[in-house]
């Protein structure tokens, strides 16, 4: 199979993930649903990336990005009524959970959704008359490129020790969904990724104890709670410092090696 071959591969794969999610959803059968169309529509952005700026697929990664706003408000209620029930506060998570299933009836029938899975519809043919065009020729190159481009940039950001955490956060996790939306493609070997999923998960639980914090000054029943997770996320913050030194040495060792 050749490379245009696979992506357009992965591209429909997860076409077919997002209709089983939104069917989900629909129904309201499980509590996974939204999480997974999610991480479909992060995965499309994620291959689309080095080459949103081709007219082929800006339509096609506008889309998605749209979607992707419209569902985070969602799930990140579902994230602290999950945060709520298993500290022990159910009447907060009860509070919130009465609002979840119309908010997953809405995302089900969106017009954002919608114009998403016509994009998906429409963009192989578009993305197979690019390639006979000869269009798409350089496409493993500009993969490459970006790669390391974005390697580059968790690098510096790495070095500089005043460089703020939300966007350190950000070039991690650029970083490593790049890394594996193209695993053969990226010049980081599996230590480096293995570093990268465990700072992205530290500097990931920071920021959401963080934001909930944060939700305390317009959500008064959370006040009690507001102690607990300042210090959850001053632990979680610290966690991520002291493993930083070790991935910006293997970031360094893998990029020095690669040849590509």
């Amino acid at each position: 199979m050749s490379f245009v071959d696979d992506f357009v591969a992965k591209i429909i794969s997860l076409e077919v993930s997002l209709y089983h999610s939104r069917a989900r959803l629909q129904a309201n059968s499980d509590s996974e649903a939204l999480h997974d169309l999610g991480i479909a529509v992060r995965k499309i952005r994620s291959l689309l990336r080095p080459l949103r700026n081709m007219p082929e697929v800006a339509a096609l990664n506008q889309a998605a990005s749209e979607v992707g706003r419209l569902t985070t408000p969602t799930r990140d209620l579902e994230v602290i009524i999950d945060e709520l029930q298993k500290t022990g506060y159910p009447r907060q998570a009860m509070s919130r959970n009465a609002t979840l299933t119309e908010q997953y009836r809405k995302i089900a029938v969106s017009p954002v959704l919608d114009k998403l899975f016509g994009e998906l519809d429409r963009w192989p043919e578009l993305f197979r008359t690019a390639e006979r065009a000869g269009e798409l020729t350089d496409v493993k190159r500009q993969i490459q490129k970006a790669l390391k481009k974005r390697i580059n940039q968790l690098i510096a950001g790495l070095r500089d020790k005043h460089f703020d955490r939300h966007e350190l956060r950000i070039s991690v996790k650029n970083a490593r969904y790049l890394t594996d939306a193209f695993p053969a493609s990226s010049p980081l070997k599996n230590k480096s990724r293995a570093e990268l999923k465990s700072v992205q998960a530290s500097l990931g639980s920071w920021h959401d104890h963080h934001q909930w914090c944060l939700r305390v000054e317009s959500e008064r029943d959370l006040l009690e709670i507001a102690p607990y997770w300042q210090v959850a996320s001053e632990q979680a913050l610290a966690d991520a410092e002291l493993k930083l030194a070790s991935l910006l040495y293997h970031l360094e060792k893998d990029m020095a090696k690669f040849k590509g």
